[in-house]
């Protein structure tokens, strides 16, 4: 295994059982973000109708916005090129995408020979601004733990097979950094409008467990 900017890359995994998949306790992290908007509130540095402002615009928040990325990177090269390599200022400037308070938000793009999913090995950080509420898996002890020592039988387990000359990236995220996987584009797709797109485009090909859906499909 080897660790680089994030990422672990790895060869061949050990096998495990899987487990069943429950949602999880909450986090410490997600107690202490609750009770620092409590102190905020009851000193008066902010109301409790800003609290409630922010939960519902991040809740209003799904994964079609970030499906609305995905498309338009596929159909436009130099959109992709300034996504990858600064997200935060691309997605603002050209598509008035704000991705909240977070310091840095990679885009990171799979490839024939190369595939990034996403973790957070330490709590639950996670792009919502673009793909709305995290997967109840996402935060699963078992997902955090498993995801970095044998992604590919992870990955196999949501039905995602890939050859085994395909290396895997595992991107750690934290909270000063996000990351949004842009899935390889099905073939097949080649002038397809961006609605139809998008439709190809899942939460879980955003997070790396999945691809892009089978254009036969839709």
């Amino acid at each position: 295994m080897q660790n680089n900017d994030h990422g672990h890359t790895h060869d061949e995994p050990e096998v495990h059982a899987p487990s069943p998949d429950e949602p999880p306790p909450a986090s410490e992290w997600e107690f202490l973000e609750k009770a620092l908007s409590e102190l905020l509130v009851e000193t008066g540095v902010i109301e409790e109708a800003d609290v409630q402002r922010m939960m519902n615009f991040t809740e209003s928040r799904n994964p079609a916005l970030g499906a609305k990325v995905v498309a338009r990177a596929w159909t436009d090269s130099g959109f992709r090129d300034r996504l990858l390599c600064d997200a935060r200022k691309t997605l603002r400037e050209e598509m008035e995408i704000d991705v909240g308070t977070i310091a840095e938000l990679e885009a990171v793009e799979n490839t024939d020979k190369l595939h990034h999913v996403v973790v957070c090995t330490l709590c639950s950080c996670y792009p919502r601004n673009l793909l709305g509420t995290p997967p109840a898996w996402y935060k699963s002890r078992e997902y955090r733990s498993r995801a970095v020592r044998e992604p590919r039988i992870v990955l196999k387990e949501f039905g995602t097979v890939l050859p085994s000359d395909v290396s895997i990236r595992v991107l750690d995220s934290t909270a000063d950094l996000r990351y949004l996987v842009i899935p390889k584009r099905p073939g097949g797709t080649e002038g397809w409008p961006a609605d139809r797109l998008e439709a190809l485009v899942s939460r879980d090909s955003m997070i790396g467990t999945a691809l892009a859906s089978d254009p036969d499909s839709k």
